[in-house]
């Protein structure tokens, strides 16, 4: 892991990012580039005025200014940190940015679900996760450890979460993190027996690795939701975060019918790591 992308919007949530970002890249001795997106209409960047120049120029010195007081934080002291701002338009600006630079990691603060409504208040992170090509990390809480030495891979071990799991396997590995597997069966007309699944996770090491070593790794969780059964699984092992693959634009982690990587996202309190299939 060389770079790590943080985008901060100065709230307490991206703040818990950049702390998070800023021990893995202490860890790793990785590059931190922080990103803001400053939020300026077309309008006021095209526009030729001397009044509308004299605007949009305060407006960026502020941003910096501001950026500057943000990132004067003790412990950033002694990372390799490069602060970049760009002007908002869409968040999959994000992952253009991300690309550009190299980066192998976005981290992202949100909010997760209201618990009033339920519904996903980190507008801004699932554009980003939708939009992502490469693994980003969703922090909603100021995590006292950043080591994640235990991490639960949540798949279907469909062909399609083949990739993803290889992405997740190399980074995983890079950062000394032991995979746990779960797959989850329901009460439903979905339901497997243990010789189906069984059959299915022996193909998916088989044509992922050609070795099913890793076998001994995977539980197999019956639940009445998927999302209960990850969360029940990593809570029980007492895994530090929760990884996902997801189908990018598409939304948040459809391998399975329905949103379950987003209702994970929003409903758990560890870290959920997704990687795009």
């Amino acid at each position: 892991m060389k770079k790590i992308i943080v985008p901060i919007d100065f709230s307490e949530h991206s703040e818990f990012a950049l702390r998070t970002a800023a021990k893995l890249a202490r860890n790793h001795n990785a590059e931190l580039l922080v990103l803001h997106m400053l939020e300026m209409s077309d309008i006021m960047l095209t526009a030729s005025g001397g009044l509308q120049n004299q605007k949009t120029l305060f407006f960026l010195q502020l941003a910096e200014q501001k950026f500057k007081e943000f990132l004067s934080k003790d412990y950033l002291n002694g990372l390799m940190i490069v602060p970049i701002i760009k002007h908002f338009k869409v968040f999959s600006e994000v992952n253009d940015v991300a690309i550009k630079n190299g980066a192998d990691l976005i981290v992202m603060g949100s909010q997760g679900t209201n618990a009033e409504n339920g519904f996903f208040v980190g507008s801004n992170t699932e554009r980003v996760v939708r939009h992502a090509d490469i693994p980003v990390l969703v922090v909603k809480n100021d995590l006292i450890d950043s080591n994640f030495d235990s991490v639960v891979f949540a798949s279907d071990f469909s062909e399609n979460a083949i990739q993803p799991y290889l992405k997740a396997v190399k980074l995983f590995d890079q950062i000394g993190a032991k995979m746990s597997f779960v797959n989850v069966n329901l009460p439903s007309d979905r339901f497997k027996s243990s010789l189906e699944i069984e059959k299915t996770v022996v193909n998916f090491f088989t044509k992922a690795e050609r070795s099913l070593d890793r076998m001994k790794d995977v539980h197999y969780v019956s639940d009445y939701t998927v999302e209960d059964g990850i969360l029940n699984l990593a809570n029980k092992i007492g895994a530090d975060m929760i990884a996902i693959p997801t189908h990018g634009k598409k939304g948040l982690a459809r391998f399975f019918e329905g949103s379950i990587g987003e209702d994970v996202a929003n409903h758990a309190t560890l870290p959920v790591m997704t990687f795009k299939i």
